[in-house]
């Protein structure tokens, strides 16, 4: 793993399309340069600090599922081989080595895609309050981390940084990408999660929810961005599974839960982190994937 951790790149000689809160995007003419940096944030918020490694469990998990995937839907990786990217690349080899993608370059669609088995997060709190989680009315009785009835798809908008996703129903899907394709994405996005719940459980994870993103390339629907990690999924221990509580996690929920206890007003600027948050941080990523890609 990388030591101190990595925060931002700086490649001379390449465009830079876009900054994420995770990713720093390199334009080339149909290609894209995705480098997994150490930043991670929570609430919507960069953390100062990197969480060392981060990065690379990040890409090394994102590949592991697009593989697993390819036979549902093609994805966007073109190589994670540093020596097969373009020669620009080639000073800054040992850098990307582990935590970068060379991808195909399409049109995102407008909406995030998030899937979810079990009742956490933002679908537990509207839930207990009553309200229906995406618009979907579930049945009375359910426990914090219940086992859903079945599993929901609950599409969000792509809100600008620092702002909130919004959730929207299907109907809304539909006015932004058409019934055909918004059909073709809810299909393509629950079988997915279903194979990952599958592959997980043999690992001793639950994959409770996660959020995938797709877009067009030539017209045709492909899966982009990551798929299946720590950053834009929860992953619970098995073992340590019981409805009714939080559960234990190999995600930034540790993170947001350390937030949350030291009162954080949840606006800028971001609190520094303890080493020993830090640290934990970076062991539950790194067991997800241990777990996960043997």
């Amino acid at each position: 793993m990388s030591n101190p951790g990595i925060m931002k790149t700086d490649f001379q000689g390449m465009t830079v399309a876009s900054t994420g809160k995770v990713r720093d995007i390199y334009a080339f003419d149909s290609q894209l340069l995705i480098v997994a940096t150490d930043r991670i944030s929570a609430f919507d918020f960069i953390m100062p600090n990197p969480v060392p490694g981060k990065g690379e469990v990040l890409t090394r998990m994102s590949a592991f599922w697009f593989g697993k995937m390819a036979d549902i839907i093609p994805n966007h990786v073109v190589s994670i081989n540093p020596d097969e990217y373009p020669a620009v690349c080639a000073p800054y080899r040992d850098l990307l080595l582990g935590r970068s993608m060379l991808v195909k370059k399409a049109k995102p669609l407008p909406v995030e895609c998030v899937v979810r088995g079990y009742l956490s997060g933002s679908g537990w709190k509207d839930y207990s309050q009553g309200k229906p989680v995406s618009g979907i009315a579930l049945p009375a009785g359910l426990k914090e981390s219940s086992r859903l009835p079945e599993t929901l798809f609950t599409p969000s908008t792509k809100a600008a940084d620092g702002e909130h996703d919004l959730p929207i129903g299907r109907g809304e899907m539909e006015n932004l990408l058409g019934a055909e394709l918004t059909e073709q994405v809810i299909r393509a996005s629950l079988a997915i999660y279903e194979r990952a719940v599958a592959i997980a459980d043999r690992a001793g994870i639950i994959i409770a929810d996660t959020k995938m993103e797709f877009g067009l390339l030539d017209g045709k629907l492909i899966l982009i961005d990551e798929l299946l990690t720590p950053d834009s999924s929860r992953f619970w221990p098995k073992d340590d599974y019981e409805a009714g509580r939080p559960q234990k996690s190999f995600d930034k929920q540790f993170l947001r839960d350390y937030l949350l206890s030291i009162g954080w007003n949840q606006k800028p600027p971001a609190p520094e982190l303890p080493a020993e948050i830090v640290a934990k941080t970076a062991e539950k990523y790194r067991e997800a994937l241990n777990r996960l890609v043997r």
